[in-house]
């Protein structure tokens, strides 16, 4: 119980210190408030009534920290600002495209497990083996390649090359919608694959040589219930740790992927705010994005009890 409120308290010390950090760096944005002011009231820009008046409305006659304070109150109630660009709460921008930016990352974890899990089993299995040679060069060759190249060859292959999968995503397109979403979550996947795969293979490897696995085989157990019950939960902690991490890289490469499918998710949107100069936009998903990380890498903490008994008893 003590070590669940320790990293509660974490949590909440980690999303207020980024929420902070963001708001000091907006405030660092060229063109300061003039620019928030701009480009929200637009023509009205030059009534000094109104550009009062919303200055006041948007805490920018306070300091940094009270601008944080203020904005802090006002986000734990549900109101993120108004996005300049559109005129639209943040919030309600957020949550409309939060669902398929998420469902994005998702799906690629998933595919890139699917495929790097049996990968790194067999190549340790295998190890020096052809197999595992190449999938050890397969996994390197993944890895130099960024997750926009992969996006542009996927598309010049599938949707160009075997008329599958579409090039351009729909405007509408939902979360659940796999067949438009696979092609993205497939050039995010690709990356991730390459780190799985070594990161398992050297984990199998050193935990095959423990003694219970050696006490297992002379007990007559088959190979595969040896790898998969007995190997491959033990050796799962640091690809846990990583799939933790690699969700903030996930996030991140969401942007490219989604500006070259054109898929209307956090990515794209965060993309046309910096182009706008939509500070309370880029604020919003920033923390967003923030606090989705550190639940993520929280939940991830308390997994390890179920994988490895030893930390359970520890």
């Amino acid at each position: 119980m003590r070590l669940v409120i320790q990293k509660l308290v974490q949590l909440v010390l980690v999303l207020l210190a980024v929420t902070f950090l963001t708001t000091f760096l907006m405030s660092l944005f060229r063109g300061g408030d003039d620019a928030i002011l701009a480009s929200l009231l637009g023509p009205n820009f030059g009534n000094p009534e109104a550009a009062d008046a919303m200055r006041e409305r948007l805490h920018l006659n306070e300091n940094v920290v009270s601008r944080w304070i203020l904005w802090m109150g006002d986000a734990l109630r549900g109101d993120f600002g108004l996005s300049g660009s559109s005129q639209q709460p943040v919030g309600a921008i957020i949550s409309s495209r939060v669902s398929v930016s998420l469902a994005l990352v998702v799906y690629a974890q998933l595919i890139a497990l699917a495929i790097a899990v049996p990968l790194g089993v067999l190549s340790a299995h295998r190890q020096g083996t052809l197999v595992d040679r190449a999938a050890s060069t397969t996994a390197f060759g993944l890895l130099a390649l960024p997750s926009y190249v992969v996006a542009l060859l996927l598309i010049l292959i599938f949707p160009f090359g075997f008329g599958i999968f579409p090039a351009v995503v729909d405007d509408d397109v939902g979360p659940f919608d796999i067949y438009q979403l696979f092609l993205p979550a497939l050039a995010l996947a690709l990356g991730l694959v390459a780190v799985y795969v070594r990161l398992l293979r050297t984990d199998m490897i050193a935990t095959l040589q423990e003694d219970f696995i050696g006490m297992a085989k002379a007990k007559g157990m088959p190979t595969r219930h040896i790898l998969l019950r007995h190997a491959l939960r033990p050796s799962s902690l640091n690809l846990l740790t990583t799939i933790g991490l690699n969700f903030g890289n996930l996030i991140a490469g969401t942007v490219v992927v989604e500006v070259l499918f054109n898929i209307n998710g956090l990515g794209k949107t965060l993309v046309f705010a910096v182009a706008q100069r939509d500070l309370f936009l880029i604020q919003g998903i920033t923390a967003l994005v923030a606090v989705v990380f550190v639940i993520v890498n929280f939940l991830v903490d308390f997994t390890y009890s179920a994988l490895d008994p030893r930390i359970r008893r520890g």
